[in-house]
């Protein structure tokens, strides 16, 4: 090929959009990636064991069924399939009940009229507002902040009074949007536990509306998984973009975006080679990376690197892989058959667990995400048997360990034994005899998800906090939230641009529209 129109850094999804939709509009892309495969976090392996197909990092993708940005890409020419567990996601108690998501509005109903007769109905009308709403804020959450056409729609569904009170509820904390619609347990543990997948604690703001948007995501497209591993996302998009002359370039770390009078016009890498861009250099990576290690201080305002510093991370993440020679053996029947397992006594106990990492304290009780992924897609490993994982939050910086086992995050043997220990203490409880069917684990502490994804700085999944402070205009620094940097032809293109974390694709399009738009482009040589 001769002189790419663009450079894009980073073979994660968004990069890997963002190139795919370059590309759709004749533009010549070259992908650099600095690890030796393509994928960010969607990355699938055997590497637990040879049986077993495993997720390395993310697992479930319900934004991705729900993204139109995904589905218009029409990847399943390319050989992508979804698959489904038969629930979505279980929250087992000791108690013996269990709230259930489900594809099918009326057994999720049901679970919820366990724990209060009334509740059944509380789910039938909050689903009823999403059959009204939910394209709407869907769209309004995969475009560019301000979201015109989409907002414009909503508010001439809702009309501005009705448009406020939705407004209020997205923004009310778990906690509180629970207490306002449910009388019993069931509801508000379904809401709280969807809004930590999102690191929003129940007394966050946000923490309603990310939680009832997910269980309702769940509700109507379930948590998909790709058959036969995550990778077969990430090779879909790899082989459309190949389809239509991407090239895709492995072991090639980028080292600086180089910059002449004000512009980006390529990118240096390990080796000292230049690959340059005519048109546009796309950033799938950390904003805090881009600005700090990739561009030279000289370019950037002295007001963006104040910010920079004050740019909040996500928590850290550990996460453990099993390979099970049975299916879990949930004391509670419901659990069995569900994608997503909480595991968490309660809504105190989100609560406890949220309150001990904001004081940078190692939960000694963690909330785990349990996924089992064979019950999910049987392509996974043997019949008979479960490939599943959990994953947990530590802090960032560690303070102190809430427990007795003085872990202080330098994440030695010692350390991630004694984390994975809790997580399986806690399955334990609900499902006697889980241990007794290990027949291998993989502990990934936070400093190895950096190892193995650079993105992933601290073990943070969601490339920043989800917070409101850092969200829409805040997103990844005050006043920016569109793809758009400091610098002429350089746009960021990773979660740490609205609207943030999750595999939907958003920020690679929104940058490549932004790209295509740019004005005063140089013509297509032929």
């Amino acid at each position: 090929m001769g002189e790419p129109d663009a450079v894009v850094v980073g073979s994660g999804p968004n990069g890997l959009v963002a190139a795919n939709l370059l590309a759709d509009a004749g533009w010549q892309v070259v992908v650099v990636e600095a690890r030796e495969e393509p994928g960010g976090a969607v990355r699938s392996d055997r590497g637990v064991h040879p049986d077993y197909v495993h997720d390395v990092f993310s697992a479930f993708y319900p934004l991705a069924a729900a993204s139109p940005v995904i589905r218009n890409l029409r990847l399943d020419r390319y050989g992508l399939r979804w698959s489904h567990a038969p629930a979505v996601v279980a929250h087992p108690l000791v108690d013996g009940r269990c709230p259930v998501l489900s594809r099918d509005p009326e057994r999720t109903a049901a679970s919820l009229a366990a724990f209060a007769a009334a509740d059944a109905a509380a789910w039938e009308r909050l689903h009823r507002l999403w059959r009204r709403v939910g394209d709407d804020l869907v769209a309004c959450l995969f475009t560019p902040f301000p979201p015109a056409r989409a907002g414009l729609r909503l508010v001439a569904r809702t009309g501005p009074e009705e448009g406020l009170r939705l407004l209020r509820a997205m923004l009310l904390p778990a906690r509180r949007f629970g207490e306002e619609h449910f009388a019993g347990d069931g509801g508000r543990l379904l809401i709280a536990g969807n809004a930590l997948h999102a690191d929003l604690a129940p007394e966050s703001a946000l923490g309603g509306g990310m939680g009832w948007l997910m269980c309702m995501l769940g509700q109507e497209h379930g948590f998909p998984v790709p058959a036969g591993g995550a990778g077969r996302l990430t090779e879909a998009l790899v082989a459309r973009l190949r389809d239509r002359g991407g090239v895709l370039l492995c072991n090639r770390p980028v080292t600086r975006v180089v910059i002449r009078d004000g512009r980006a016009v390529g990118v240096r890498t390990d080796d000292g080679t230049e690959i340059p861009a005519r048109r546009a250099v796309l950033a799938d990576i950390p904003a805090p990376l881009l600005y700090e290690r990739l561009v030279d201080e000289q370019h950037l305002p002295a007001r963006l690197r104040a910010d920079l510093r004050r740019f909040q991370w996500d928590f850290a993440t550990v996460k453990v892989d099993w390979a099970l020679s049975g299916p879990i053996p949930w004391e509670c029947a419901d659990a069995r058959d569900a994608g997503t397992v909480h595991i968490a006594e309660g809504l105190d106990a989100l609560t406890r667990f949220a309150s001990q990492l904001a004081m940078e304290q190692v939960p000694d009780v963690p909330f785990t995400v349990l996924g089992q992924m064979t019950t999910a897609d049987p392509h996974r490993s043997p019949t008979g048997t479960e490939s599943a994982w959990g994953y947990t939050h530590v802090p960032q910086h560690i303070r102190r360990d809430a427990g007795d086992q003085d872990i202080t995050g330098r994440w030695d043997e010692r350390e991630k034994e004694a984390i994975a220990g809790r997580v399986e203490a806690g399955i334990e409880r609900l499902a006697p005899g889980f241990r007794a069917l290990i027949r291998a684990r993989r502990i990934l502490a936070p400093t190895d998800l950096e190892r193995l994804n650079p993105a992933l700085v601290g073990g943070a999944i969601n490339q920043g906090t989800t917070n409101l402070h850092q969200q829409i205009v805040f997103r990844p620094l005050p006043g920016t939230g569109r793809p758009r940097t400091p610098i002429r032809a350089l746009y960021l293109c990773s979660a740490t641009t609205h609207p943030g974390g999750g595999v939907h694709g958003a920020p690679g399009a929104n940058a490549a529209r932004a790209a295509l738009r740019a004005p005063h482009m140089p013509r297509r040589r032929h």
